[in-house]
């Protein structure tokens, strides 16, 4: 049984998970016809944790385009974040979870820890852990929005309210890879205790722009679109606010300057797949004034 483990990998998490009864099946004409238009979710987006990566991770240092910039490999300041979304009736929504508080309070007994821990805290400025802000909003949460399952964008999940329910795309659990023997351990301590994962029940987008079009809450307020590539359940959101379109990417992109050039990061080409997927993206605005994609 070692042995095959070790051969083949193990899934990237043994969390159960079930089919999403949220969500309504919509092609991209139908949010094009709606993106534009004000709508009544508020985003308000905070950052968790202040981190540096090397840059040779999120973009491909060898593109033509990165070497005329003179782009080198050295740390690249990026952010933890997790973002707040309220609607008018379905209530207090967050798209990813930013970082736990034991992290900062009590880092041996937090869920990332170990040899994974070693390298996720390098460079790692905690501001403000996903516990800290939601003791100090009392609004209840109503569900937790996962673009994906990697672990910079669940780190706050033992902060969540047990029985929260939480929906990401499907498949994020079932990948098999050597590497999930060493990060399973911490994804499963990050899901502890919480619901099952409920997984978004994607079909075909009709105009073939989108993996799949769902409007969450059926009334056009917010979109979860899929994007697989970076991972195989990975999944934007789109929000309509009183000021205009608001996109959540994930891991689509990793930076504002590989989002504008075009240009992948080094072992996935996450970017440049659709440049008609991209250019229905770009009509949409960011909550930060063209900070790094989140």
């Amino acid at each position: 049984m070692l042995a095959a483990t070790l051969l083949g990998g193990c899934s990237f998490s043994s969390h159960p998970t079930q089919p999403s009864a949220l969500g309504t099946t919509r092609s991209s004409s139908a949010l094009l016809a709606v993106i534009d238009q004000a709508g009544p979710v508020e985003v308000e987006t905070v950052s968790s944790a202040d981190w540096a990566v090397d840059r040779s991770g999120v973009l491909n240092l060898d593109h033509p385009k990165a070497k005329a910039a003179g782009l080198k490999d050295q740390d690249e300041a990026i952010q933890i974040y997790f973002h707040v979304l309220r609607h008018p009736t379905r209530g207090m929504h967050i798209v990813d979870t930013g970082v736990e508080r034991a992290l900062r309070d009590d880092a041996e007994h937090a869920a990332v820890r170990g040899i994974v821990a070693s390298f996720m805290h390098r460079e790692m400025k905690i501001n403000v852990p996903l516990g800290d802000w939601l003791s100090q909003h009392k609004e209840p949460l109503r569900g937790v929005l996962l673009t994906h399952l990697h672990l910079d964008h669940i780190m706050g999940m033992p902060d969540v309210p047990k029985g929260t329910p939480i929906f990401t795309g499907p498949g994020e659990t079932d990948v098999r890879a050597l590497t999930n023997v060493v990060v399973r351990p911490s994804i499963d301590r990050e899901l502890e205790g919480q619901a099952p994962i409920q997984e978004w029940q994607y079909q075909s987008d009709a105009d073939g722009r989108f993996a799949g079009v769902l409007d969450v809450f059926g009334d056009g307020s917010l979109w979860a679109l899929s994007m697989p590539g970076h991972t195989r359940g990975s999944t934007a959101y789109l929000a309509r606010t009183p000021k205009g379109p608001v996109l959540l990417t994930g891991d689509t992109c990793h930076t504002v300057w590989g989002w504008e050039n075009e240009v992948d990061a080094a072992y996935l080409a996450t970017c440049t797949a659709s440049r008609k997927r991209r250019r229905i993206l770009q009509r949409v605005s960011d909550p930060l004034g063209r900070r790094a994609p989140f």
